[in-house]
């Protein structure tokens, strides 16, 4: 039988933190990212060397205005076409404004700044890979983590917690762990999936950061 996380009996946060330690990578979907969500498992991340088999692969489905006038802009409710350059930039400047906000909204204290700059460095050395899916919209809540057992080499958590510290402490979510093989490749594969769509674009990098940090 699966565990049940609400955050109430069973926090999602420590079983997290537990797994991410036995494992040597990791792929998440969420809906929204916040520093204070990372804060909470980052140091773990920090140990991975980087590259593709000692990564954290995010997936952030956002909903939002500029998400949904990018999305019809580029044709993907209404058939393929194309748009003009002026265009692209534009509505990629507003996706950064917005995701800048989530990321950093409400953060005064130097921790979080700390959080922030680790972050930065963790995308700089291959650590982290963050993008967004733009295909339509994704509300899912996907925490995937691999490690080297040939028994159960797949971990999975699936509910609504996002990646942000309500989500992964707070009450009023529900979350189920997913040990079965069977589910946990199938879950691996629709992220895997999702990641390579055409219109899964490479969001945040190290310049980015970097202007949040001067």
């Amino acid at each position: 039988m699966p565990r049940i996380f609400d955050n109430i009996q069973l926090k999602l946060s420590p079983a997290l933190c537990e797994t991410i330690q036995l494992a040597n990578r990791a792929d998440f979907c969420v809906g929204y990212f916040h520093l204070r969500g990372w804060k909470e498992i980052d140091s773990y991340i920090e140990q991975w060397p980087g590259g593709e088999d000692h990564r954290c692969r995010l997936l952030i489905g956002m909903q939002g205005r500029p998400e949904e006038e990018l999305r019809a802009a580029l044709g993907l409710t209404q058939g393929e076409s194309d748009i003009d350059q002026q265009t692209a930039l534009r509505l990629k400047r507003k996706l950064a404004e917005e995701f800048r906000d989530q990321l950093t909204y409400g953060v005064p204290t130097n921790s979080d700044e700390r959080t922030l700059r680790r972050l930065a460095a963790q995308i700089k050395a291959g650590q982290v890979v963050v993008k967004l899916f733009l295909r339509h919209r994704l509300h899912a809540k996907l925490y995937l983590l691999f490690r080297s057992d040939p028994i159960n080499p797949i971990v999975g958590y699936l509910g609504s917690s996002n990646l942000t510290f309500s989500g992964l402490l707070n009450q009023g979510e529900l979350n189920v762990d997913v040990l079965d093989s069977d589910a946990s490749q199938k879950l691996a594969r629709w992220f895997e999936d999702r990641w390579n769509d055409r219109w899964c674009i490479l969001k945040l990098r190290y310049n980015f950061l970097t202007l949040l940090l001067a």
